[in-house]
């Protein structure tokens, strides 16, 4: 298996190699999930490529958050640069920096980010199918699952191990960009989750979003055996001292064989940790002892960081083994031949060695002399001496021979691959002026009624799970309405264990005679066809650019929702090779959770039978509903209305305009969507979203 750490600054780059890296990931510019690290100037990235590949240690760059079409031409530069110096791949969120990569560095590996929630096989057939290499799976899938999918993948696959764990699922958090503008999407994640909310009736606020870090230390002989390619650790944002003892201990424990001590495990858990670890995803065991906080006031561990900075900082210690041969032959040159193990090698030769006027050289003195490699990073393994009697041969030129020889070694353990590296073109704008159609999003049954289907919406949707267990309701309904298209919404997260179960209500919904599908991962495209339903996209595809829209529409959708972290003049500018579904009204979809935050709290899973909600510190009071799979979805306090502002969004060259129903009743959502027909005002208390203020 592969280790690899994070590099968020080049002192923690430095820091990880030494203690033992087989790669780093790290950011250079703005455009990367951890754009408050340090990351990397232009010249600091080309010095790190060269002092990890002169290691042996690969470096991964992050391009992994949703860009703007303004920002495309940066990441091709990016892409450019870093195909220049020798990144060994790149890590990305956005399709449409996943097609431009494709069609400028096309040499360049793809990693797909965990930001792009791929958590069951047919996501991990759907990255390959793009060109991947590698997949970084989410990091709440079990041990089941994990050895399920390392069985079957077409590529390699990459966990989390140690570090951090956000309560939703990575790519599907929009949590810190509704309440504060800063989009985790972009790299500006607040983690307004590790504050205080309040349960309604409790008198003390807790931490029901607060995750304990994850540490698979004791797992590494397992997840070896399941054939899982690389372990990743976070921590980008943590300090050099952090990276080097967690690397440190994983690459010791990893290399010989075995899980860590418990003197290991204690330093794990005093470089940094929320109240100890947890294994809960990984074991499949959730609950409330996977939550913590760093406790207030906590210091770093000063003797334990202070050891870590003494060994990064002093002297080499990611040695690589090198094999030499040497020749020494009356009449011939010197030659001298190192390899190592990755098949680079490097041949010199030096004056012909004479003959020995009083003692001659032995091969032993030959082989000590080209051993001594102290100061470089090589260590000499075995060295090969064929070596004719009688001759006489300095030191000195031996020395010399050797610090050639491993010299030419560094240039080719260093060199850039050859790689194209084509223009960037901006693709062509496709405009679209049909009219605007209404879609509307119910997520009960009860909330779907005639007087709303009267009113003439063009697409309704309604849960899977929904429509299975309504299905000769929802059969009248389309035979009684054939010009409404009726759609199911599969869960934005299934597993593979629970694929049986999503077919079935996939079938039922077909049985019944509904059309579409509205789908959240490009995974899902091969099961909505499967049952020949139409492919429309969910905001979580994070369709913000041009490129992203190119490649929604090339893979077979038929029309795709705008990211509501975008402004509505971005989603005007966006182009439309396939249809654009826009969001005007509905309490905004925060944050998609494993855990059953009513199951955590100790009082059962009851979201289906009382309405639940959580305080914020401000006095918000933010819906908590079950997902499919008994997950949970936590909602915006505050109800996005923009009928006020119909010229505003009829102007962005929607093809829909949706409006998304949570814990209305059926009269409500009728009165409301009356209401948008004809443009009325806002209630009391109401969100405009991020349509005109945007997200850093």
């Amino acid at each position: 298996m592969e280790l690899l750490a994070p590099a968020g600054s080049p002192e923690s780059l430095t820091a990880a190699v030494q203690s033992g890296a087989d790669a780093v990931y790290l950011g250079y510019g703005p455009l990367n999930a951890r754009r408050n690290a340090k990351n990397f100037s232009q010249e600091e990235l080309r010095q790190a490529v060269s002092y990890c590949h002169q290691r042996g240690t690969k470096v991964y760059l992050t391009l992994n958050t949703l860009l703007s079409n303004r920002e495309l031409p940066l990441a091709a530069e990016t892409a450019a640069f870093a195909s220049e110096i020798g990144i060994d791949a790149i890590l990305v969120q956005d399709l449409g920096v996943a097609r431009l990569l494709r069609e400028t560095v096309p040499d360049v590996d793809v990693h797909a980010s965990t930001q792009m929630t791929v958590h069951n096989l047919d996501g991990v057939k759907a990255c390959a199918d793009l060109g991947m290499t590698r997949v970084v799976l989410s990091r709440e899938l079990s041990k089941s699952a994990i050895q399920s999918l390392c069985q079957t993948s077409p590529v390699e696959l990459e966990t989390f191990v140690h570090g951090a764990l956000c309560m939703c699922y990575s790519g599907q958090c929009f949590l810190s960009a509704v309440l504060g503008g800063r989009s985790g999407n972009r790299g500006l994640c607040a983690q307004p989750c590790r504050l205080a909310f309040r349960w309604p009736g409790d008198k003390k606020p807790s931490h029901p979003l607060s995750l304990k870090d994850m540490s698979l230390a004791g797992e590494l002989q397992d997840l070896e055996d399941m054939g899982v390619a690389c372990l990743k650790i976070e921590g980008r944002m943590k300090r050099a001292e952090y990276v080097s003892i967690v690397t440190g201990i994983y690459s010791s424990a990893m290399g010989e064989h075995r899980e860590p001590t418990k003197q290991e495990l204690s330093q794990l858990e005093a470089a940094f940790s929320r109240q100890g670890f947890t294994q809960g995803y990984y074991r499949d065991k959730k609950g409330p002892e996977m939550f913590g906080m760093r406790p207030e006031g906590m210091k770093d561990p000063t003797e334990l960081f202070e050891q870590a900075r003494q060994h990064y900082t002093r002297g080499e210690h990611k040695l690589t083994a090198v094999w030499m041969s040497a020749t020494v032959k009356a009449d011939q040159p010197l030659t001298l031949t190192v390899w190592d193990a990755s098949g680079h090698e490097a041949t010199v030769q030096g004056p012909p060695p004479e003959a020995a006027r009083n003692r001659a050289v032995t091969a032993e003195q030959i082989e000590g002399q080209l051993s001594k490699t102290g100061g470089t990073v090589y260590h000499v393994d075995s060295v090969a001496v064929d070596l004719d009697e009688g001759l006489s041969v300095p030191m000195s030129a031996l020395n010399a021979l050797r610090r050639e020889a491993l010299a030419h070694l560094d240039a080719a353990r260093t060199a850039v691959p050859e790689r194209r590296v084509l223009p960037f073109t901006p693709p062509k704008k496709v405009k679209y002026d049909g009219p605007m159609g209404w879609s509307l999003s119910f997520r009960k049954w009860e909330q779907l009624s005639r007087a709303c289907l009267d009113l003439g919406p063009a697409l309704v949707w309604l849960p899977c799970d929904v429509i299975a267990a309504h299905a000769e309701e929802v059969a009248e309904y389309v035979r009684a309405y054939p010009n409404i298209k009726f759609g199911t919404v599969l869960p934005r997260v299934h597993w593979d264990r629970e694929r049986d179960k999503l077919c079935k209500e996939l079938a039922a919904a077909k049985e019944a005679g509904v059309t579409q599908a509205l789908l959240s991962h490009i995974g899902q495209l091969a099961l909505a066809g499967e049952y020949g339903f139409t492919p429309r996209g969910d905001f979580g595809l994070g369709l913000v650019n041009d490129l992203a829209a190119e490649e929604l529409a090339r893979l077979g959708f038929v029309s795709a929702t705008a990211s509501f972290e975008s402004k509505l003049g971005q989603i005007r500018d966006l182009s439309k090779p396939l249809e654009v579904e826009l969001m005007v009204y509905g309490r905004l979809p925060l944050m998609l959770t494993e855990n059953c935050i009513m199951k955590n709290r100790g009082r059962g899973c009851r979201c289906q039978e009382e309405p639940q909600t959580l305080r914020d510190r401000k006095g918000e009071d933010f819906p908590v509903e079950q997902a499919w799979g008994c997950r949970n979805e936590i909602f915006n306090a505050k109800t996005l209305w923009l009928a006020d502002k119909k010229a505003d969004f009829e102007r962005v060259g929607a093809a829909y305009a949706r409006l998304s129903f949570l814990r209305e009743s059926a009269k409500e959502c009728a009165a409301i969507f009356r209401a948008y027909i004809e443009g009325a005002e806002p209630p009391a208390d109401f969100t405009r979203g991020l349509y005109y203020r945007g997200v850093e």
